[in-house]
């Protein structure tokens, strides 16, 4: 009856068209009448510690990042270098979008800052040399949920913070991951552009690929830097966001000399807006997570799932369906913040390393990104190239399949995330 209430409340109150962050607030007072202790003071408290948290800082650093990158030049270098290196051979545009999002998801951690800049400067190059512009989008969408998975992602963050599981082997874990996405979508757009006849562009030379290297190293220092310096202990992940976001500044205002300080206002804005969002959305889930854990909803759920307990594979798969449902219904933070409370017991009860159904969880929440009818990611891609969601979904289709099937992949063999995992993370 608790878990009806819950769900209950909390999908009743999205259908009418509250925001998600109240209708958390409003699934939580149901279970606090249910429950019969209603209290405001504890509905506010809640609140409060949920955002009262050292480690969420690195959210609005981590979003400030991104949006210096796009705007001051470090994303438009780091597709031009990706353009010199594979730009040349056969579909050769969409091997440059896939190169390019794996090099912008170690920079900026955000799905949509990633698809946005990546649609800006390369859906109108592929539409020019030939490519359908549906079938274009649908992959720069689908590589752009390549950000969630690599380090620095703002959703590792989040889960983390929410899990109460290590950030930073997060971050490492999801390296291996994160490039076998990346493989997977190189495979699908080899098969996808094989077909096509589109006239290949000539080779860069070596000079030119000299100086795109040159040009883009500034920014391709910034992963090495927040990698080693998280390996190393020489800082947190919160102070990862703002050794980023001073770096990003430092060269776009310096170096690259294409940011100027009447463009930061319009930046922080940005920033501020889409991290006010994203911490709401944290602190009202307390709320939520507080009360699950009072109702003792995990209990409920791991004795609905004790058929499965006794084989972590078929666990896996059936949490695995469960999430990929909700995907397609709700954004990659709500799901974050919704199921994690109720689903960490469980994954603890049946002994799997919560580190490994980290990741796994995050690559089902990155690919929910682009599944309709929500799919925010497919919505920004759509909105940047001027085109229709339909368009865009058909296209992200082929790849958005094999995602999910590296996913599975991971699944059955759980040693690809785990034994990289270790190996980084000591």
């Amino acid at each position: 009856m608790t878990v009806i209430i819950f769900m209950g409340s909390l999908i009743g109150a999205m259908a009418i068209g509250v925001p998600i962050a109240y209708a958390l607030l409003l699934s939580g007072l149901a279970l606090m009448v249910h429950l019969d202790m209603y209290d405001a003071q504890i509905l506010a408290q809640n609140v409060i510690n949920g955002a009262n948290n050292f480690p969420l800082l690195a959210v609005p650093f981590f979003m400030l990042a991104g949006e210096i990158m796009n705007v001051g030049g470090l994303s438009k270098r780091i597709v031009q270098l990706a353009i010199t290196l594979v730009g040349h051979v056969r579909g050769g545009l969409g091997f440059v979008a896939i190169v390019a999002a794996l090099l912008l998801a170690a920079l900026s951690g955000s799905a949509v800052a990633d698809a946005a800049a990546l649609s800006a400067l390369l859906l109108p190059m592929m539409v020019a040399a030939g490519h359908k512009a549906g079938r274009a989008g649908g992959l720069i969408a689908s590589a752009g949920t390549i950000a969630p998975v690599l380090p620095p992602s703002i959703g590792y963050v989040i889960f983390g913070v929410t899990a109460n599981v290590s950030i930073s082997k997060l971050f490492l874990a999801g390296i291996v991951p994160g490039v076998l996405l990346g493989a997977g979508l190189w495979v699908a757009w080899w098969f996808v552009a094989k077909r096509e006849h589109i006239a290949m562009p000539r080779q860069a030379t070596m000079a030119e690929r000299w100086a795109a290297l040159k040009s883009s190293s500034w920014a391709l220092v910034l992963p090495f830097i927040v990698l080693v310096g998280l390996k190393m202990g020489v800082f947190t992940p919160t102070e990862a966001g703002v050794v980023a976001a001073v770096y990003a500044f430092f060269v776009a205002t310096f170096v690259y000399k294409e940011l100027h300080w009447k463009q930061m206002y319009r930046i922080f804005v940005s920033a501020s807006r889409t991290s006010g969002v994203v911490m709401f959305l944290v602190a009202a889930s307390m709320v939520s997570a507080w009360l699950i854990t009072v109702a003792d909803l995990p209990a409920q759920m791991v004795d609905m799932l004790k058929p499965f307990m006794e084989n972590k594979t078929l666990l896996m798969l059936a949490i695995m369906a469960l999430v990929m449902a909700v995907g397609t219904a709700l954004d990659m933070t709500p799901t974050i913040l919704i199921l994690t409370p109720v689903l960490m017991p469980v994954i603890k009860h049946a002994g799997i390393d919560p580190i490994y159904f980290g990741v796994l969880f995050m690559i089902n929440n990155a690919i929910g990104l682009i599944t309709p009818p929500v799919g925010v990611v497919l919505n920004v891609v759509a909105g940047v190239g001027k085109m229709k969601m339909d368009e865009v979904t058909r296209g992200a289709m082929p790849f958005m399949m094999v995602e999910f099937g590296v996913m599975f992949l991971l699944v059955f063999f759980p040693q690809l995330v785990i034994w990289p995992a270790r190996l980084l993370g000591g």
